[in-house]
C-alpha cells in the first residue's frame, strides 16, 4: 500500500511540475509584436518598438547565457539601442522566480542586497551610422543593487523610474555547484525516433549535498539552444543509487535533432558576403537582401558550423562595435509553391528572442510564390531557422516542417536542477550541467 502510495504521489509531483512549465512555456510564446501587451511576461520581451538589439550575457562571453555563480565575481553585461537617438532615464531592478519562472513568495529584501532598483547610468550616441540611436550598457551585480539567493530571475528595465512602464525584461539565473551533472547525449534509443530525435542520459551527483526526497523536492529542467518553447522538465529521478540520481529516460526526454542553423553575414555593408545576395543604400537605411532559402525537411544531413542559434554584433566597417555598427533591413525569401492551409512560418533564433511574434511571422507574396520578412537588425553574424506553428498550438514550434530533423545534429544541451527543501519559500539553483551530442557523424 505504501509502494502503491509513493508511485501515485511521484506521478501527480511530475505531472504538476510539467503543467507548469508548460504554462510558462506557452505564455513565452504569445507576446505581440506591436509592442503593446496588456501584462507582464516572466521572460525575455521587448516591449517599445524603439528598443533593438539587447544584449545580456557573461561579461566578455557574448554567447553565453546570463548565468551568476553564487559568491563569485562573476559578473552580466547588458546592453541596448533605442532608435529614438535621445536620452532617457532607465531604472532596473530584478525579481525572484521559481524553478518555473513564476514569481516567487520571497520579499525583496530577503534577495536583494542594496537598493530596490537603480539607474543604467552609460549612454553613448552613435557615430556614423545612417540609422542613429542611444547605446546604453551596464554591468550587473552592480555595487548597489546585488542577488543574495540563488534561483532565477528576471531583469526588468523601465522608465523614469515607473516600475509599471516595463520597457524590456531579460532572464538569468544565479546558481550554487552543489551536486555536479555528468551525462551525454545519444541517438534516441526507441527505433522509431533513432534518425531524427536526441536523448540526453545523465546522472546528479549529490555528493555530501542533503536532498531530502530527490522525488518530491527537486525540479529538473533541459533545455536545448538556449531555447524556453521546448525546454523539457519536472521528470524525477528514473532512479536513484546512493548518491547519485540517475536520468535515462527513453522517451521523456527526447528532443528533436533537427538541423544546423542556417546563417547570414552582414559584419560588412559595403560587399557581398555568404548568403548575403544584394546590399542597397539610402540616406535613411541599409537593405540587405539574402540569398533565396530553400525546404530541408527530406535533404540529407549535411555537418556545419553554427552558433547553434545566436548572433554576434560586430563591424567589419568601423572600430566600435556597439556604437558604430548600423543597422539595416534585412530581407528573406523562401519560395513555396503555395500558401500553407494552416499554421505560419516564423524566422526563429536569439535575435527574436525565440519567440513567435508579429515581428517575425513570414508573409506569403503571391506575386513571387513565396514566403517574406523583413526585420531591422544590426551589423553581426546572425544564425536562423524557420518554424512552423500549427494552428492551435502556442508552443513548442515544429522546426522540423522546414528543417528536417536528424539525430546526429549538433546541439547544445543545458540541465538545471532545482531544489525546494521542506519548509523554504523559493527553489535554490544547486546545480547546472552542460552536455553535446558525442554522435558520429
Amino acid at each position: 500500500m505504501i509502494c502503491g502510495f509513493f508511485s501515485f504521489f511521484k506521478i501527480i509531483t511530475r505531472i504538476t511540475r510539467c503543467a507548469l512549465i508548460l504554462v510558462v512555456l506557452i505564455l513565452s510564446a504569445t507576446v505581440s509584436g506591436n509592442g503593446n501587451t496588456d501584462y507582464f511576461l516572466y521572460g525575455d520581451f521587448v516591449y517599445k518598438n524603439n528598443i533593438k538589439t539587447v544584449l545580456f550575457n557573461q561579461k566578455g562571453f557574448e554567447l553565453s547565457d546570463p548565468l551568476i555563480r553564487m559568491n563569485s565575481n562573476d559578473r552580466l553585461t547588458l546592453r541596448f539601442d533605442d532608435l529614438d537617438a535621445d536620452f532617457k532615464q532607465y531604472y532596473y531592478t530584478i525579481l525572484h522566480c521559481d524553478a518555473n519562472w513564476e514569481v516567487s513568495d520571497l520579499r525583496e529584501y530577503e534577495y536583494i542586497e542594496g537598493f530596490y532598483e537603480d539607474q543604467i547610468r552609460n549612454y553613448r550616441s552613435s557615430r556614423n551610422t545612417r540609422v542613429p540611436y542611444t547605446h546604453y550598457w551596464m554591468e550587473f551585480p552592480g555595487p548597489n543593487l546585488r542577488p543574495v539567493k540563488s534561483g532565477n530571475y528576471i531583469l526588468k528595465v523601465f522608465l523614469e523610474g515607473n516600475r509599471d512602464d516595463v520597457v524590456f525584461t531579460r532572464k538569468f539565473s544565479v546558481f550554487e555547484q552543489q551536486v555536479t551533472v555528468e551525462g551525454h547525449v545519444q541517438q534516441a534509443n526507441l527505433v522509431r525516433y533513432r534518425d531524427t530525435r536526441q536523448q540526453p542520459v545523465f546522472t546528479i551527483n549529490t555528493g555530501s549535498y542533503n536532498i531530502s526526497n530527490p522525488y518530491r523536492d527537486l525540479t529538473v529542467v533541459i533545455r536545448q539552444n538556449g531555447r524556453w518553447d521546448n525546454a523539457i522538465g519536472g521528470m524525477p529521478p528514473r532512479s536513484v543509487q546512493g548518491n547519485k540520481l540517475v536520468y535515462d529516460y527513453e522517451d521523456e526526454t527526447l528532443f528533436e535533432g533537427n538541423n544546423e542553423f542556417r546563417r547570414f553575414d552582414i559584419r560588412s555593408l559595403r560587399q557581398l558576403s555568404e548568403r548575403v545576395n544584394d546590399i542597397q543604400s539610402s540616406r535613411r537605411h541599409w537593405d540587405v537582401f539574402l540569398s533565396s532559402d530553400k525546404v530541408r525537411a527530406y535533404n540529407r544531413y549535411i555537418s556545419e558550423d553554427d552558433i547553434n542559434g545566436r548572433f554576434q554584433v560586430i563591424s567589419f566597417d568601423a572600430a566600435d562595435n556597439m556604437l558604430e555598427s548600423d543597422y539595416a533591413w534585412v530581407h528573406f525569401f523562401m519560395p513555396m509553391p503555395e500558401p500553407l492551409e494552416e499554421g505560419h512560418l516564423y524566422v526563429m533564433g536569439a535575435f527574436t528572442d525565440w519567440h513567435f511574434s508579429d515581428e517575425n511571422r513570414m508573409n506569403y507574396n503571391y506575386g513571387e510564390n513565396a514566403y517574406e520578412l523583413s526585420l531591422m537588425l544590426k551589423q553581426g553574424y546572425y544564425n536562423y531557422l524557420y518554424a512552423y506553428l500549427p494552428p492551435g498550438r502556442l508552443a513548442p514550434a515544429d522546426v522540423s516542417y522546414i528543417e528536417g530533423s536528424h539525430s546526429i545534429t549538433e546541439n547544445d544541451y543545458t540541465v538545471y536542477v532545482y531544489h525546494r527543501r521542506p519548509g523554504d519559500l523559493y527553489d535554490r539553483l544547486i546545480g547546472l550541467g552542460h552536455m553535446n551530442p558525442t554522435i558520429d557523424r
